[in-house]
């Protein structure tokens, strides 16, 4: 009984004890509880007071912002397009050419653009984009490189950078055209020597004459996107440097009459063809330079379809006409009219009707067939048709501009003739001291061998087999 009554007075005061052990237990953990709830409290005004700064960092952009990122962006992109050009260039040339000239065609156009961009970024930017530094309307230099400050970001405005990278495109364009005109048989050191004259100096020279507000521009001269700055300048090169190096071997018999040397790849030159028409598409849109407002927006689409009328135009009379004479389409005369259209309409794409544009097209394919024509005539032998392409339709984009554009004649005129004739003048003095001094072209011996091997020391497709 006495055990019974002892157990029955322990078990409260263990009752006791666990309760009170559970009190202890749980009241840090309630003490925690309360001590975040209060430290959360004490931080929502932090992060309350916080909140306007946020808001202020994340404002929407204003319509001017949007506009300048939209303008340089789409820039770039035609920037990047006419970049690409520079590939259908060399597939061009190479598909046009023998076999055994293709690695140096492949590599005059590579150092065309990476030389190029170097030259024109020291030296020709600043030649062609003077600015406040032109003391006159003839020659300035604003100095070496591109300034990377950027601009207030209003609508029209372009940053300095994205415009140099445009237009240094343009210059390995107007580079590269020469390439065709003297492949097979001009020394690699003496097209580098070339090169670095017409990127660094002779193409921004005239350029400033028109793009950069220089005497052409004062007169009332207009090139849109450069028939005449860019493809005639390169055309008109084109043509003396073909005329003293003198034609291939075995383009002419004693008598003169032309003897067929046919390319050897015309699927490659096809292709090469196209990749530059959609290039054609950064060349041409691209230049309209403002994209951003509904005016804008309808003169780019307006001047896309016109070079797209303008090259199917020379595409298709080039083909007749090749027909007619040569009793067979010629798919070499059918390529080179795509290019002759679009050269041609290049420099009046934004102010000429669609209906004009074929007529300017369809002219330029009739130009550069009856182009190739007078060359084999005359005995200057370019091998891919650069001059008829480039400067014969360079000039007729230009006088086409008076014509169908509403420009006035005379200022037309003059800039279609000073232009070329600065190039080939030029350049022509300089092929001249090249010859002069011995380094211009290669030897019979090494030219029938293949400047491939005897240049580079090495073959396009492989070694050939024994």
């Amino acid at each position: 009984m006495i055990q019974r009554l002892r157990t029955l007075t322990l078990f409260p005061c263990l009752l006791s004890v666990m309760m009170m052990s559970l009190c202890w237990m749980t009241t840090p953990a309630i003490s925690f509880a309360q001590e975040e709830a209060e430290a959360t409290a004490e931080e929502e005004p932090a992060e309350e007071e916080a909140a306007p700064e946020e808001e202020e960092e994340a404002a929407p952009l204003t319509a001017d912002e949007v506009a300048y990122a939209l303008d340089n962006l789409i820039l770039f992109i035609a920037g990047v397009l006419v970049f690409f050009m520079q590939g259908g260039f060399a597939m061009v040339e190479a598909g046009f050419n023998e076999s055994k000239c293709t690695v140096n065609i492949l590599f005059k156009n590579i150092i065309d653009l990476s030389a190029g961009v170097l030259l024109y970024y020291f030296v020709g930017y600043g030649l062609m984009y003077p600015g406040d530094a032109a003391t006159n309307a003839y020659f300035g230099f604003a100095g070496i490189g591109v300034d990377p400050t950027p601009p207030d970001p209003t609508p029209g405005t372009l940053y300095a950078p994205v415009d140099f990278f445009f237009q240094a495109a343009f210059a390995a364009t107007a580079a590269t055209i020469v390439s065709g005109a003297v492949a097979g048989r001009m020394r690699f050191v003496s097209y580098l020597i070339y090169t670095v004259f017409l990127t660094a100096l002779v193409y921004p020279i005239s350029g400033y004459w028109k793009w950069g507000g220089g005497w052409l521009d004062q007169m009332g001269f207009w090139d849109f996107a450069g028939s005449l700055v860019v493809h005639a300048v390169g055309g008109f090169a084109g043509l003396a440097g073909a005329i003293v190096l003198g034609p291939r071997i075995g383009r002419y018999s004693e008598d003169g009459k032309p003897q067929a040397m046919p390319g050897h790849n015309l699927p490659i030159a096809a292709l090469g063809v196209i990749i530059l028409w959609i290039g054609w598409y950064g060349f041409n849109p691209g230049s309209n330079l403002v994209f951003s407002d509904p005016a804008s927006v309808e003169g780019t689409m307006r001047i896309a379809v016109t070079t797209t009328l303008a090259a199917g135009a020379g595409g298709v009379f080039a083909t007749i006409l090749s027909w007619i004479l040569f009793k067979k389409p010629d798919l070499s005369m059918g390529l080179n009219g795509i290019l002759a259209g679009l050269v041609g309409i290049t420099a009046n794409c934004d102010c000429v009707e669609f209906w004009e544009a074929i007529v300017i097209g369809a002219v330029a394919g009739l130009l550069v067939v009856l182009g190739i024509i007078m060359l084999d005539a005359l005995r200057i032998d370019d091998p891919v048709g650069a001059f008829p392409v480039h400067g014969l339709c360079g000039v007729w984009g230009g006088l086409a501009t008076w014509i169908f554009g509403g420009y006035d004649m005379i200022p037309q005129i003059v800039g279609s003739i000073v232009i070329p004739a600065w190039a080939f003048f030029t350049m022509l003095i300089l092929f001249l001291i090249l010859r002069v001094v011995g380094i211009l072209r290669v030897s019979a011996e090494d030219e029938q061998e293949g400047v491939d091997v005897v240049e580079h020391g090495m073959h396009a497709y492989g070694s050939p087999q024994v």
